[in-house]
């Protein structure tokens, strides 16, 4: 597991507890942010899980 599948997937998670947060308190704007940490730490992990598996793919 590399940095950014770590980072991503950390993201992810802050994202996701934002956006419930901001859903349970009404908070538009909490919601929102959440939903954009989310993507982004997706996107992260994806980039991430991508690096790893070219690093694999060389070393074969």
């Amino acid at each position: 597991m590399n940095k950014d599948q770590i980072k991503g997937r950390s993201d992810t998670a802050k994202g996701k507890i934002k956006e419930k947060f901001g859903k349970i308190f009404g908070d538009k704007s909490t919601e929102l942010e959440g939903k954009s940490e989310k993507v982004a730490g997706k996107a992260q992990t994806v980039y991430g899980d991508l690096k790893s598996d070219a690093k694999h793919d060389l070393k074969k």
